[in-house]
């Protein structure tokens, strides 16, 4: 398990682009036969990934950090496939999980374990992870039916259609709010005019990139933003006082998740785009 410490704004501007990537961006995901994780200090949050080709891979809790049994014991899980077929096993229960279905594991699961249907085209298994004050119970949600809708427009480069997975109106967590933007061809920004949300963290992961395409990631302070160049099925850590709001060289996807004392959507304070700098 790899460990991050965040910064706060003041500390953010001195950060040279080397010292921001240590400290927001993960580039380890998505490891066959692996289970990398990030733990942040960010509300706590755990990001990771889990490619099983040679067989299964379980999801374990990491002593040093959680002083847990099991992962699960004191948190929750968000879950989204974005590979082929297969199959995770929550209390030997099992669930089948196809393209983009996402599943979340409630507070209080003993075990976690990850399978491909076909290992020559292995599922990809993403999940971001809060600590969990109550028990909902484990939910699959089929990628057809996430609550989702269209936004922004072609003359703004930014049509996209939002899929919510976990949410208040959906499946219920205890502070877990999880779900995939895809942008339309032709478009290129996501989350402009960006805002910030003081109450709650993000996670970002970009995918579908094509190897000569990157995302430019914007974050920090309205009045004084950074940019960190991103390739494909990478994520980053948002602190709360940040924008995290991006340009891709082509259309692509990702998968937002947010921690913290509001699991509300709307509640965001909006940021215009001539108060950037």
């Amino acid at each position: 398990m790899n460990v991050r410490s965040s910064t706060d704004p003041r500390g953010f501007r001195s950060m040279t682009t080397t010292q921001l990537r240590e400290a927001f961006l993960i580039t380890s995901l998505f490891t066959p036969d692996d289970v990398p994780m990030v733990y942040s200090d960010i509300d706590r949050s755990i990001t990771g990934s889990a490619v099983p080709v040679a067989g299964t891979l379980e999801l374990k809790a990491s002593k040093k950090e959680m002083a847990a049994d099991s992962f699960a014991e004191r948190r929750e899980i968000g879950i989204i496939n974005i590979g082929q077929k297969g199959t995770i096993t929550v209390d030997g229960n099992d669930i089948a999980m196809v393209h983009r279905d996402g599943l979340y594991v409630g507070r209080g699961a003993k075990e976690v374990v990850f399978k491909s249907n076909d290992p020559t085209h292995p599922a990809r298994y993403y999940f971001v992870s809060y600590p969990a004050h109550a028990v909902y119970p484990t939910t699959h949600v089929r990628f057809s039916e996430t609550e989702h809708g269209p936004l922004g427009s072609q003359a703004d480069a930014n049509r996209r259609t939002i899929y919510k997975y976990f949410h208040p109106r959906g499946v219920k967590s205890c502070q877990l709010v999880m779900g995939l933007t895809e942008l339309e061809e032709g478009s290129v920004w996501n989350t402009m005019p960006p805002h910030t949300h003081q109450r709650r963290s993000e996670v970002y992961m970009y995918f579908n990139i094509p190897p000569t395409a990157a995302v430019f990631h914007m974050m920090g302070e309205p009045n004084e933003t950074r940019h960190m160049v991103m390739r494909n099925e990478q994520a980053i850590l948002n602190p709360s006082w940040s924008i995290h709001a991006g340009v891709g060289t082509c259309a692509y996807t990702f998968i937002w998740a947010m921690g913290g004392e509001n699991q509300v959507f709307e509640d965001m304070d909006g940021v215009k785009v001539e108060q950037l700098g």
